[in-house]
């Protein structure tokens, strides 16, 4: 009998809004938040128009505001900032994940989004792994402004899958993901859930 697999999105699946946005506004507080953005403004309207990688906007809008901060320092935000996710669950969802841990199926969660929150809230939860994006720091602890692995989305989802489980003959995939960064993965898996906007 085959396993079953379950993959579930993070931002907008999980949780109701993008955890990343939400945790840089925390960090950084608002007006640091918009004044960062409105600099971005153009390649972020030409990333919305597929003319500017989705993973070079993300990496330069990150560096904008954690470049050179101490790793321990965000890595500490990071847990504390598991807690305020809390006001994002998306209880139905959350449901569906909880139903197959309680079959015994094996559980992910895949996510463009950083381990430093995204773990400590999933761990919570009885996630066995978290597939994420995983940042650079350097020899004096620092952050360099770099992801250390690939942005996690899209097929990048579907290719990260594949090094933790590779024999995928032997599992049943249900998947769960709510954006254009999850249908890679959706159309890969056997059972496909596309999360609604609420």
């Amino acid at each position: 009998m085959k396993r079953n697999i379950a993959v579930f999105d993070f931002d907008g699946t999980l949780t109701t809004r993008d955890s990343f946005l939400a945790f840089i506004k925390w960090a950084c507080g608002p007006v640091s938040y918009y004044a960062g953005f409105l600099r971005f403004a153009p390649q972020l309207l030409l990333m919305f128009m597929h003319l500017y990688p989705n993973w070079k906007a993300k990496e330069r809008i990150f560096a904008h505001f954690f470049k050179g901060w101490q790793y321990s320092w965000f890595q500490a935000l990071g847990e504390e900032f598991a807690t305020e996710l809390d006001t994002m669950r998306n209880e139905p969802v959350i449901g569906r994940l909880k139903e197959h841990i309680d079959h015994g199926d094996t559980v992910y969660v895949i996510s463009a989004s950083l381990p430093e929150w995204v773990e400590p809230w999933c761990r919570q939860l009885g996630v066995n792994a978290v597939l994420v994006t995983e940042i650079e720091v350097n020899d004096q602890g620092r952050i360099t402004g770099r992801f250390k692995t690939k942005n996690c989305f899209g097929q990048e989802k579907v290719d990260r899958l594949l090094k933790v489980e590779p024999e995928r003959d032997t599992y049943v995939l249900h998947a769960y993901g709510d954006s254009r960064g999850d249908l890679e993965l959706l159309a890969f898996a056997d059972q496909a859930t596309h999360v609604k906007k609420n």
